[in-house]
This record gives C-alpha cells, sequence and structure tokens, in this order.
C-alpha cells in the first residue's frame, strides 16, 4: 500500500467514525446547529439543484458524499476527504450528488473565529512561498483535508456527547483547527482576509458592515471611505471576491432574509419585505421571484420538498 492509499484509508476511518456520531444527532435533512459555538453539521437525502444561500466564512469537511456550487460564474466541486474554506460570506447555488437517505450528504462546519485567525496570521510568519505571494481575489479554497485537521474535527464532534467537557477542551480544539488551518496548505486565503491592510480585509470588513446593516440604504462611496479605499478599487476588488457589485451584495442579502423570515419566523410576505428594508412590496415579490425562481407564496412547498423530497 502507498503513503497515499494509507492516507486515504485513514481519513475514511475518521470520516466513518464522524459520520456514526453526528447521523443520530440529525434525524432528518437540513442544518443542525450544535452547543458547540460555530460547530453546523450538515445532512442532505436527495440529490438535487435548489439551494440559494449565504455561506459565512467557514472551514468545512465534507464526511460523506460530493456538492457543487456556484458562485456566479464560477462552479466548485468537492466530496468526501476534502476540506472547503470561504474567507468571506458568499452568496452561492449549491446542488449535490450520491445523496440518498440511506446514505446522506455530510459536512461538518466550523465559522472562522476573525480573531483567531487574525491573530495567528499576525504572530506565525508564512510558512511557504506561496503564502508570501501577492493577494489573490479568491474566496474560497478546496483541497484535499490534512489528517491533523480532520482528526480535530473528529474529537470536536465527540465532545458533543460529553456535555459537561464542552467549555473546556472544545476552545482547545477550535483554536488548533485555525492553528492548522493557518499553517496548513489552505492557510494563504485565510491569511490574506484576516491581515489588517490587505485588501482582501478591506472587503471583509465592508462585506461585514453590509451585513449588519442591509436594511438602510446603501451609498457605495461612504462604505469605501469606511475601509479606506477609492471608490473605484473598492468597487473592483469587491466585485472580484464576492462576484457581485455592492448593491446587487446588499439585494441578495435582504432576500436571503426575507425568506427566512417567510419560511422560518412564519411572516407575511409584506412583513418581511418591510422588515428588510422593502417600500414597495409589489416590486419585492418581482425581485424575489426572479431571485428564487418562484414567488413567495411558494417558498414553503419548494422547501419541503427541497429537504423531504417527492411527496
Amino acid at each position: 500500500m502507498t503513503g497515499s492509499d494509507e492516507r486515504q484509508t485513514h481519513i475514511a476511518a475518521i470520516n466513518r467514525t464522524i459520520a456514526g456520531k453526528i447521523l443520530p444527532r440529525m434525524p432528518e435533512p437540513g442544518n443542525w446547529p450544535t452547543v458547540i459555538p460555530g460547530l453546523i453539521l450538515y445532512r442532505r437525502d436527495w440529490n438535487y439543484l435548489s439551494e440559494n444561500c449565504f455561506y459565512p466564512p467557514a472551514i468545512t469537511a465534507v464526511i460523506q458524499g460530493q456538492r457543487n456550487s456556484f458562485l456566479g460564474e464560477r462552479e466548485y466541486h468537492y466530496e468526501e476527504g476534502e476540506c472547503l474554506v470561504h474567507s468571506v460570506d458568499v452568496p452561492s447555488v449549491n446542488y449535490y450528488t450520491k445523496a440518498t437517505p440511506e446514505k446522506p450528504f455530510l459536512s461538518v462546519s466550523l465559522q472562522v473565529d476573525r480573531y483567531l485567525a487574525a491573530r495567528f496570521a499576525r504572530e506565525i510568519p508564512p510558512v511557504s512561498a506561496t503564502e508570501a505571494e501577492p493577494e489573490t481575489p479568491e474566496n474560497i479554497s478546496i483541497a484535499g483535508i490534512d489528517i491533523d485537521v480532520l482528526d480535530a474535527f473528529s474529537r470536536l464532534v465527540a465532545l458533543l456527547d460529553e456535555p459537561r467537557s464542552i467549555p473546556f477542551l472544545a476552545p482547545l480544539i477550535i483554536e488548533e483547527i485555525h492553528f492548522r488551518m493557518l499553517t496548513g496548505r489552505q492557510g494563504k486565503l485565510l491569511r490574506q482576509v484576516n491581515t489588517a491592510g490587505t485588501r482582501g480585509n478591506r472587503i471583509a470588513r465592508a462585506v461585514m458592515w453590509l451585513r449588519e446593516h442591509y436594511r438602510e440604504p446603501l451609498q457605495v462611496e461612504v462604505l469605501a471611505q469606511t475601509v479606506n479605499m477609492a471608490p473605484s478599487t473598492f468597487y473592483r476588488h469587491f466585485r472580484e471576491i464576492t462576484l457581485l457589485s455592492p448593491l446587487q451584495y446588499q439585494k441578495q442579502l435582504r432576500l436571503h432574509e426575507a425568506q427566512r423570515l417567510i419560511l422560518v419566523e412564519k411572516q407575511y410576505v409584506s412583513t418581511a419585505a418591510l422588515a428588510v428594508g422593502y417600500e414597495n412590496i409589489k416590486q419585492f415579490s418581482r425581485e424575489y421571484k426572479r431571485f428564487f425562481g418562484e414567488p413567495p407564496s411558494a417558498s414553503v412547498t419548494r422547501a419541503r420538498k427541497t429537504f423531504f423530497g417527492p411527496v
């Protein structure tokens, strides 16, 4: 057996252990937050093209199955044994392959702790020539997961069965995951976004501002000044990293939050539209249908079919 074969065998064994731990905690498809801050479990049972969603900066280990994501015109494919890193909040359209109720798609995701990432980026010098190269506009990285990172995820998931240990041990494992990611093959992406003064860091700050103030009217020039960039430079780099203009990004934030309010909070369409910053309900309905492919009133039916399959 070659070294590569041994590695794949080791990864497959750890993934089986993780799957055995998380499946009982996910009795049905969906996103399952845990009591460990930032740790979310994902399960999907059907192959479908469906999910328009925003993903926060996160480190995700694919435990079982495959997924494709479209970010703008870019398509990304990742599967069991790989690690996905988002550097900024990005909108994407996802579909899953090799997902059945008997063998669902499974992944474990840890939201990036910006404090830890910035601390390690500041304190640990680049460990390779690649990390020291100029910034790239990429906002996502996919690579074979490091066994040490996957092992740390396994230990973090195992803590869910030891609630008394979580306050003491979970922070240490979360710190370990960040350290290993910052010093590993995908460290450059996390480093360039979490190092003060880089353009990636400035765009990340702008994205955070938009996430908090998406209901408010947007003045791009003012936002550019907030992150100390010239408006034209800001606009160009924002579009390179997020694949959207600032106004398009704000619109998608509003529509996603409105969908959440309608589906999860069970709010009326008009109430949700007003809550996210729309003043014209007809305009909201038109933009909602254009973006999600259906009127707001059809979203509940679509969501039910998406998560539970044909009925």
